[in-house]
């Protein structure tokens, strides 16, 4: 499989694709992305909640000063094109706005922006069904440094961080703190705890506003589970009675120790078992009712 390349509005195969070396983006990491799960399903091939991507995408580059040439319709028709032209029944796609050719500056005014989106073959991000994860000791951005909506490639510094003292220290994935020390999320995962069948996830202050994160609560509260939008703290979420990560390459994964602690009997959880089940029915259309979400390529 060697899917090509949407690149400034044409297909272009994966070999001819390049990028000069001096791009501002590749150094100074301003760049805008997302990431849209893709899958088969009864009426065919269903990209995931692939407009709200599209509108944080296009928020994240206007943030950056970007200006994009194409209309949100026509970023749709784009991602649909080049996923139905991979031929791939199931698979990721990578949409990036980025700046080209520069002289270096830190300002990107001599700097022509470009659009690509990138079709991969996707495992799941975090390969275990069930993962231990460290309190990093890296705070996570601070909200006045940073517009904490955005999905910017610079802030994935502070994730890259964070993964690699977790991994260092033998554990699957990091959970990062914000500047008052209650939680906020994981390096490209938001969080929710399950405490006596209610299901919390941090506010979306210090965090980013994921499109998972909002499917699962949707979700929830259709199926009469307790959501409740609220700050906690590491001991908090250690005894919680169930834990996991959401996010479109983590879809939910759960947490079942956090430092030292096991969350719950350190099994996955009933809560979490539900919204599985649920969230893989409505990804893959076996739920009218969120039929909604699926843009069919």
């Amino acid at each position: 499989m060697n899917p090509k390349i949407w690149f400034n509005g044409k297909l272009v195969g994966w070999e001819e694709c390049r990028v000069h070396i001096t791009a501002y983006s590749l150094h100074y990491g301003a760049a805008a992305f997302e990431g849209i799960r893709f899958y088969e399903t009864p009426k065919g091939i269903a990209l995931f909640r692939l407009r709200e991507h599209l509108k944080r995408l296009v928020k994240s580059a206007e943030i950056l000063g970007m200006g994009i040439q194409y209309s949100k319709n026509d970023l749709v028709n784009a991602a649909k094109f080049t996923v139905k032209s991979s031929g791939m029944k199931n698979g990721y796609l990578r949409p990036i706005v980025f700046y080209g050719e520069s002289e270096l500056y830190v300002h990107a005014e001599d700097s022509n922006v470009n659009v690509a989106m990138i079709i991969l073959p996707w495992k799941r991000y975090l390969k275990d069904n069930a993962v231990k994860v460290m309190a990093s000791s890296y705070m996570r951005l601070h909200p006045k440094s940073v517009p904490m909506g955005a999905k910017i490639s610079g802030y994935y510094a502070n994730s890259i961080l964070a993964i690699l003292e977790a991994r260092k220290k033998g554990f699957d994935e990091a959970l990062l703190l914000d500047h008052k020390g209650n939680v906020a999320e994981g390096p490209a995962e938001n969080l929710f705890i399950v405490k006596n069948n209610v299901l919390m996830t941090p506010p979306l202050s210090n965090i980013l506003p994921g499109v998972t994160r909002d499917s699962i609560i949707a979700l929830a509260k259709d199926n009469k589970i307790k959501v409740h939008e609220k700050n906690f703290n590491l001991g908090e979420a250690k005894k919680a009675d169930e834990a996991f990560f959401t996010g479109t390459g983590a879809e939910i994964t759960p947490v079942i120790q956090i430092d030292k602690t096991k969350i719950g009997d350190g099994k996955i959880g009933a809560v979490t078992q539900k919204l599985i089940k649920l969230f893989r029915d409505a990804v893959s259309g076996k739920n009218k009712k969120y039929d909604k979400w699926l843009e069919y390529a």
